[in-house]
């Protein structure tokens, strides 16, 4: 393992070539400008093209090599209006308490273009969220129970969601990523914390936290 990690770091570092956008083995983290820009609209002729599908691909290989509920284009490195959401059946991961407490439901996977959110329930929950363009902690974060969804497919068909409690917040989440938004810039400011502090105080600090994707 450690030879493997070695030898991977090594070819990264010396031997690569500067990547360029699309990324297709990493997500790109809070900094990189392209997360602070709103997302451009994909013009109505580059739906169904080869380099469109390209995207697409990537995003739902590294969403799904990840274990990632959602994806946006710019968190590839893209500033294009498209995400991918995905949701797990929650039965096989969160007890029952949780799972009505969070109205979750299990949501196919699912990929948006152009889309346009319409908040339908005003009032707000909190629970706690996290991002894979901020790895390693997360907070608190407020958002509308209900929302209403438009965009099209990958195909150009349009459609719509009619998105409630844990998937609107799913929804709302990757939304933001479009318009250039993180959820810290939401959050409750003191839940922020650091995912892996329990296992640093374990081990009084001789600890490494290494995510990959």
């Amino acid at each position: 393992m450690a030879l493997r990690f070695i030898k991977r770091t090594y070819n990264r570092m010396f031997l690569a070539k500067d990547p360029k956008p699309p990324y297709t083995s990493h997500v790109v983290q809070i900094g990189d400008p392209v997360l602070r820009c709103k997302a451009f609209s994909v013009p109505s002729e580059k739906i169904g093209t080869k380099e469109l599908h390209n995207l697409i691909y990537i995003l739902k290989t590294l969403m799904k090599k990840s274990n990632l509920i959602g994806l946006a284009a710019p968190q590839v490195g893209v500033p294009l209006q498209i995400f991918i959401i995905h949701f797990p059946h929650p039965s096989h991961y969160f007890s029952k308490e949780e799972i009505t407490l969070k109205g979750m439901e299990h949501v196919e996977n699912q990929v948006w273009i152009n889309p346009e959110l319409k908040v339908l329930d005003h009032e707000k929950v909190t629970f706690n969220e996290s991002c894979a363009s901020f790895k390693g902690y997360s907070a608190d974060v407020p958002r509308y129970k209900r929302v209403l969804l438009t965009g099209i497919d990958e195909n150009g068909e349009k459609k719509t969601l009619d998105a409630k409690e844990w998937t609107a917040r799913i929804v709302q989440h990757e939304m933001d990523h479009l318009n250039g938004v993180m959820y810290s810039d939401r959050m409750v400011l003191n839940s922020l914390c650091c995912t892996g502090w329990h296992t640093i105080n374990k081990y009084q600090g001789f600890v490494e936290l290494r995510y990959e994707n």
